[in-house]
């Protein structure tokens, strides 16, 4: 099995470093992405006692009877704000629904800008007093880290720095509270039933604290699936579909899952909260020139992130 590229990048290091040591992160981001898809991120400035409070609020979500998490269930937003229950989710190209429940938490406008008239305003959980103040702390957090990774991104791909400022400045980013639920009855669900099944992610890069247990795999580009092992302590990153689409495959999309846990587990839960970085529905992913070429030939039509995005989610079960 060959040993693919999995750095793991303090992000300090380009927030604060040099201009050498601002380049150094961009290539080997850039590299990463290339090999395995994915980085590990240290010194990315969410305290342990907001990721302690993240992990307890969205534990104490999903443990609310069903009754009560059904009342911020919202079919009409295609699973975009609120609580989506089980069975809704499928992954692209999959028969049998995701073993999983989420709630989501969307973008807070809070400067003037008329792209809130877009944004449908989130569910406020009345029974978790502190769930909505710390799933929004958590949320401008990692929308402030993953503007420092994106511009590293961009001059990785020789553009200007701040190429990705406008287009992810209040844009249409999602943190999303997974519970993966206790398998109870293992021998009558599907053969195909998983957690999450192989699927990439549908934005531009994913930010990913370390999960509650084990159970992500991606699949490298030698065509293995990798498990990770990542900690409360870390941020996993990821490209994801319209980087991809934007970059003509130069940075490829990391296709990963989350597979079911050893027989004797099947009864425990398993806690995850990715966040999605998404840009403003306006932001044109037409391929950029400089990766198109004899070798590389456009492999993507033209299409802007909200067209992409209503095609995905219709894909994937949540939209109709």
């Amino acid at each position: 099995m060959s040993t693919p590229y999995i750095p793991c990048l303090d992000l300090g290091s380009y927030i604060n470093g040099s201009a050498e040591d601002r380049k150094k992160f961009s290539d080997e981001l850039g590299r990463a992405f290339n090999d395995s898809g994915f980085v590990t991120i240290t010194n990315h400035g969410l305290s342990q006692e907001l990721i302690d409070k993240l992990y307890e609020n969205i534990k104490a979500a999903f443990s609310l009877p069903v009754e009560t998490k059904r009342k911020y269930e919202k079919p009409e937003l295609a699973g975009q704000r609120g609580y989506t229950s089980a069975g809704k989710e499928t992954a692209k190209g999959a028969k049998t629904p995701d073993l999983k429940e989420f709630w989501q938490i969307g973008q807070e406008v809070t400067d003037g800008d008329p792209v809130k008239n877009e944004y449908p305003d989130n569910e406020v959980l009345a029974e978790l007093p502190d769930f909505n103040q710390v799933t929004g702390d958590t949320y401008k957090k990692l929308e402030e880290n993953g503007t420092h990774l994106l511009r590293a991104i961009a001059t990785y791909l020789e553009l200007p720095i701040n190429y990705f400022d406008k287009h992810v400045h209040n844009g249409n980013s999602i943190l999303r509270g997974i519970h993966y639920f206790p398998i109870e009855n293992p021998e009558i669900i599907p053969d195909d039933a998983v957690r999450a099944g192989a699927h990439e992610d549908i934005n531009l890069i994913t930010l990913l604290i370390g999960a509650s247990a084990d159970g992500l795999e991606v699949l490298t580009r030698s065509n293995e699936w990798l498990p990770i092992k990542a900690h409360h302590t870390d941020i996993v990153v990821n490209v994801g579909d319209m980087l991809q689409r934007l970059t003509n495959n130069k940075l490829k999309s990391t296709t990963h899952r989350v597979v079911n846990p050893p027989r004797e587990l099947m009864k425990t839960s398993r806690f995850s909260v990715p966040f999605f970085l998404h840009p403003r529905s306006d932001m044109d992913l037409t391929s950029l020139p400089s990766t198109i070429d004899a070798e590389h030939p456009k492999a993507y039509s033209d299409m802007t992130a909200g067209e992409y995005l209503d095609e995905r989610l219709r894909e994937i079960g949540l939209k109709k």
